[in-house]
């Protein structure tokens, strides 16, 4: 249907090392990218004046008879952005992941509760709301903190951003600690093989949040809230809770407790 500018597009990213790189540097989901590939969809007015603005094209020669486009684009000086050999390398093994990241992730995109143990206040449960969403051709997530030092204090709230990757049946969520940047954490869960996601349990690795520091690692589960939520209300019952407190149900303390039985060798998440 739009012939000519699929490819045109596609004689632009021929410059580049990947469409992955190119939908990156954009800013566009991958799977829209390709519509415009395969012809199947024009870019609106304002995606087509982005891309003219990265490819160092105007928009009237974008729209040109391909055989005249390519004419113009061989006699001219290719403007391309390169990247520091250190991005590079990191971008590559970002995509590298990208690409064999399999599954359908998109069903586990939505809100989270997210329990387990505190690592720095013992014998108690943390409980936190995380959201994780799509960006471009990733999949990204914010874990919400909700702390309070006294009962007369009002919350404050520390947040953690990271990427998640579905890899062969394992959930992998990565994060830091956004605002002293003193902290990555690991989360790897179980996925669910039910038509409806309600629980998704593993194991978080990470420091504790004291002067000690200590890495610690800790059974987590992940309560399934829906696409949408009020955040604000979500949030309010959000906090430290005690192992045996009725706020929190019993199916969810018993599977974050971090006891071991006598005939476990190495800590292994319940699932």
């Amino acid at each position: 249907m739009h012939h000519d500018l699929a490819q045109n597009l596609r004689l632009l990213c021929s410059y580049y090392k990947s469409i992955a790189e190119v939908c990156r540097r954009l800013g566009i989901n991958r799977p829209q990218f390709n519509r415009y590939l395969g012809g199947q969809h024009k870019p609106s007015a304002n995606t087509l004046r982005r891309m003219c603005e990265f490819f160092g094209v105007e928009e009237q020669e974008m729209l040109l008879p391909h055989g005249q486009f390519r004419r113009v684009v061989d006699v001219r000086p290719k403007i391309k952005a390169q990247p520091s050999q250190g991005e590079d390398s990191v971008q590559e093994h970002l995509d590298r992941l990208d690409h064999d990241a399999r599954g359908d992730v998109e069903s586990y995109l939505g809100y989270y509760y997210e329990y387990y143990q505190s690592m720095s206040a013992p014998g108690k449960v943390l409980q936190n709301l995380v959201c994780l969403e799509r960006r471009g051709n990733r999949v990204v997530f914010q874990r919400t903190e909700r702390m309070r030092a006294t009962s007369n204090e009002p919350p404050c709230h520390n947040r953690y951003q990271g990427i998640a990757y579905l890899l062969t049946d394992r959930l992998f969520l990565v994060d830091y600690e956004t605002l002293n940047r003193h902290e990555i954490t690991q989360t790897i869960l179980f996925p669910s093989f039910r038509n409806r996601i309600t629980r998704l349990t593993g194991l978080k690795i990470g420091v504790s949040d004291n002067s000690e520091r200590m890495p610690c690692c800790a059974r987590v589960l992940y309560e399934y809230l829906g696409q949408n939520v009020i955040v604000r209300k979500a949030l309010a019952n959000c906090g430290l809770h005690d192992l045996d407190s009725s706020q929190i149900d019993l199916s969810i303390r018993e599977a974050v407790r971090n006891d071991m039985s006598p005939e476990e060798y190495l800590f292994r998440a319940r699932h």
